[in-house]
């Protein structure tokens, strides 16, 4: 019994070892030497119990506990917040000081756990500017807008109807990346929008196309659904100005569903037929 015992403790310390496990550990640490931990008191003999025991050895300092980061500081009321921004923009007359603005702006509390400001890319004089939603990871580290994976498959559809970054201008509806790349919040793009109304002032554009919900409903004032909106020419109302807007799939929503991506094709060739005719779409 003996024999089939050991055998079988062998063959589980070999699938340990197998498994990699090298050593015992438990699910929560341990002190040893606390009283809670130290081993229950086995009787001795006599002559044992006469000698005097050894003294327990000292308790070791308590390891000083880490001080929790400190929690981002609460946003202002996102009226004056909104209200803060809207100065800011108005009182920059181009793109470099709004992008200034900008930077310097602490009214969006996605800035406190951002890397970078991602203010756009591509040429300010294009006839076309495309909005998405936020900076991923990639574009935080590179502080530009487009970059990662989205922003090759951006590329890729801009090569389909002859345009790149030298035709074309992009930015986002926020200007810093959401924690874990979530869509941004109403809030969070309400306190943006001065800033992005006076970009698109600034740069004028022919067209507008808003890739995802986050940036059709924002400058459209709208709650549908962008699969809704997709494929129509929409009006934008910026400072008593109308702009052409086509809503369609943002790159990112395309690299998880690829059979939409026919639906963005059948929206790039209609935006490229409106470029090509230079005349309002029917």
């Amino acid at each position: 019994m003996t024999r089939e015992l050991n055998e079988e403790a062998l063959a589980l310390l070999e699938w340990y070892a197998l498994a990699g496990v090298d050593e015992a550990i438990d699910e929560t640490a341990h002190n040893r030497f606390s009283e809670d931990e130290r081993p229950a008191r086995v009787d001795r003999p006599a002559a044992a119990a006469a000698a005097p025991a050894a003294p327990p050895p000292p308790s070791p300092s308590p390891r000083p506990q880490r001080a929790p980061a400190p929690a981002p500081k609460a946003s202002a009321d996102p009226h004056d917040a909104v209200a803060a921004a809207r100065a800011l923009a108005a009182a920059a007359a181009s793109l470099e000081e709004l992008e200034a603005a900008v930077r310097g702006f602490e009214g969006c509390p996605l800035k406190a756990t951002a890397r970078n400001t991602c203010f756009a890319d591509g040429n300010p004089g294009a006839r076309i500017m495309f909005i998405g939603e936020g900076p991923g990871r990639d574009e935080d580290i590179q502080a530009k807008p487009f970059v990662g994976r989205a922003g090759q498959l951006l590329d890729r559809m801009l090569a389909a109807i002859g345009l790149d970054r030298t035709s074309a201008y992009i930015t986002n509806v926020v200007y810093w990346r959401p924690p874990a790349n979530r869509t941004p919040t109403p809030d969070e793009t309400a306190v943006c929008l001065p800033f992005t109304e006076r970009q698109i002032e600034l740069v004028a554009p022919d067209i507008l196309v808003l890739l995802g919900n986050a940036a059709a409903n924002r400058l459209l004032a709208t709650s549908d659904g962008i699969m809704r909106l997709r494929g129509k020419w929409k009006t934008c109302r910026i400072a008593g100005r109308e702009y052409r807007a086509m809503p369609t799939l943002h790159p990112a929503f395309l690299l998880r569903r690829p059979a939409h991506k026919r639906l963005a094709w059948a929206d790039f060739l209609e935006i490229r037929a409106v470029l090509d005719k230079g005349s309002e779409p029917a």
